[in-house]
């Protein structure tokens, strides 16, 4: 790597920061079965592209006998050819650059608008020397009949609404490019490997594998012990067996991924910062061969659609944190998805009111990081319109305008069927009784939106909202109606009903299941189910 391109990359780092990506000074990724990890300098672990077998008389490397101009112009590039052009592109020198740029230009070929778009990129962070920006955007405009210039969220905007494919080897092209980053991004983006979503929409998130580094088992404080927690702050709460545990947003904004285990079940809370979205996930599931495994996550630095795709340990494969199913990689092969577990938002005071023997993440985590509120994303969390155009960090192709992209939504996927609950509505309803897909359900919600004062980084003071306390249930036949506090309802003869973290616990000993959702901004469900129902009071 060239002084002027780890000058380049540093600089980026630097605005990312100021964007509100987090790196971390103690990034240590795990090791992967059966993978060595490169040393620091060694080459991207990614195979060398295999030079096409063409009928051309091979020169010097990369570079074909002349052809006369007119031939040329009307030949089809072949697949075999596609993949030189792409690797003359990234790492051929400025003249076997340009006559790639010629031949596609040439052939009018629509499956590079893709890898031109990831070049806009790549020059702007300083990934690739030997084309000017001015040329990679001339030819990009010229393939595309599109006019964005240099602003790459808006091509990446405008290419996800389209059809268009990249050519044959572009996911292993695409993986070694980035693997001027960090030489891990080589191993996940394959061409061997099966994918359930769009390679061209991988975004690189501003830092390396783990550069936001995951919790694992971290240490639990007694409640009394927290004395640098305010009443007011938010915490992610998770109950099972009677072992309940408290997540402090100060804390898990700089981490993004908790591996515990509570009650004796393996847990990973995954928490996508822009999409204001943290899922508890049962760790216990299977593998291809429906052998049962358990599974721990990371985060590899890549998004799609501004959501993070973490990555499990085990076998290297990307996951929609959203989704909770593999995407890229091994277990993309087979339809493996994660269940969830019940998990709330709540302030830290409602959270020991209702949990007296919580316990919560001790402030000492082992890293070096500014545990304040605010201090990672406040800006983002208060949509400062000086940093994020539409509130949004990253660019994504699939919005509505049915709300602001980042209004908080409760959101439930029952039977197939995805459903939306904005939080404010819940608010004023208390509780709501409806049908998802097939399935009767209740929502709750407990005290008020959770107000954050906190202080970020990049800006000073911010104040932000983080969600609220909502729980959902199944009511079966009944229908619910406010009782005389948060946690009792009444159903339909009058009968008070209690709530708990895993039932509605009813008279003479009924029972009715959690349901188990999460909170989200709004564009980032949508952004994964633009089929799903919006609640309307």
């Amino acid at each position: 790597m060239t002084v002027l391109r780890i000058i380049l990359l540093l600089v980026l780092l630097a605005m990312l920061m100021a964007c509100g990506a987090a790196t971390s000074d103690e990034a240590t990724p795990t090791a992967i079965s059966n993978t060595t990890p490169p040393k620091a300098g060694e080459e991207s672990p990614v195979a060398e592209p295999e030079a096409p077998e063409d009928e051309t008389e091979e020169t010097e490397a990369g570079e074909t006998a002349a052809m006369d101009p007119a031939e040329m112009d009307n030949m089809t590039i072949n697949d075999e050819e596609a993949q030189s052009l792409l690797f003359n592109l990234s790492e051929g020198s400025r003249s076997e650059a340009e006559a790639a740029l010629d031949r596609i230009l040439a052939a009018n070929d629509q499956r590079f608008v893709s890898v031109l778009i990831e070049l806009v990129r790549a020059r702007q962070i300083g990934l690739i020397q030997t084309l000017d920006a001015t040329t990679i955007v001339d030819s990009l405009e010229a393939l595309s009949g599109q006019s964005f210039g240099g602003d790459w969220g808006g091509w990446i905007t405008w290419y996800g609404g389209t059809d268009l494919t990249p050519p044959p080897g572009f996911t292993s092209w695409k993986g070694r490019l980035l693997a001027g980053i960090d030489n891990y991004f080589g191993l996940f983006l394959l061409d061997k490997h099966p994918s359930k979503i769009r390679v061209e929409e991988i975004q690189w998130g501003g830092v390396v594998l783990d550069g936001i580094p995951a919790l694992d088992n971290p240490t639990m404080l007694p409640a009394a012990a927290a004395d640098y927690l305010e009443p007011w702050e938010p915490v992610f709460g998770i109950a099972i067996n009677d072992d309940a545990r408290a997540y402090p947003l100060r804390i898990l904004d700089w981490h993004e991924m908790a591996n515990d285990v509570v009650g004796g079940v393996p847990v990973s809370l995954a928490y996508c910062t822009l999409c204001g979205a943290a899922i508890a996930y049962d760790g216990r599931s299977v593998d291809l061969e429906g052998n049962e495994v358990t599974y721990t996550f990371g985060s590899s630095g890549f998004l799609f659609r501004s959501n993070k795709l973490m990555y499990d340990r085990s076998t290297l494969t990307l996951w929609n944190q959203l989704t909770g199913e593999p995407v890229l990689g091994e277990l993309a092969a087979g339809d493996i998805r994660l269940n969830l577990l019940p998990v709330v938002l709540t302030t830290w005071a409602d959270w020991q009111e209702q949990h007296p023997n919580t316990v919560v993440v001790d402030i000492e985590t082992g890293f070096n990081r500014v545990y304040v509120p605010g201090a990672a994303y406040g800006d983002y969390f208060a949509n400062d319109q000086r940093l994020f155009r539409d509130g949004l960090m990253f660019p994504v192709w699939q919005q509505s305008d049915q709300l602001f992209n980042k209004d908080h939504v409760y959101t439930l996927r029952l039977d197939e069927t995805p459903k939306a609950y904005p939080v404010t509505d819940l608010l004023a309803e208390r509780v709501v009784n409806d049908v998802v897909g097939e399935t009767a359900v209740t929502l709750i919600a407990a005290g008020e939106i959770v107000e954050v004062d906190g202080t970020s980084q990049r800006t000073g003071p911010v104040t932000y909202t983080s969600g609220a306390e909502i729980r959902a249930f199944a009511r079966g036949e009944h229908t619910f109606s406010p009782g005389p506090d948060d946690f009792t309802v009444l159903d339909e003869d009058g009968r008070s009903w209690q709530v708990s973290e895993e039932a509605l616990l009813g008279p003479d000993g009924e029972t009715l299941a959690r349901i188990n959702g999460h909170l989200a901004y709004w564009f980032g469900w949508y952004a994964f189910y633009p089929e799903t129902e919006l609640y309307q009071p």
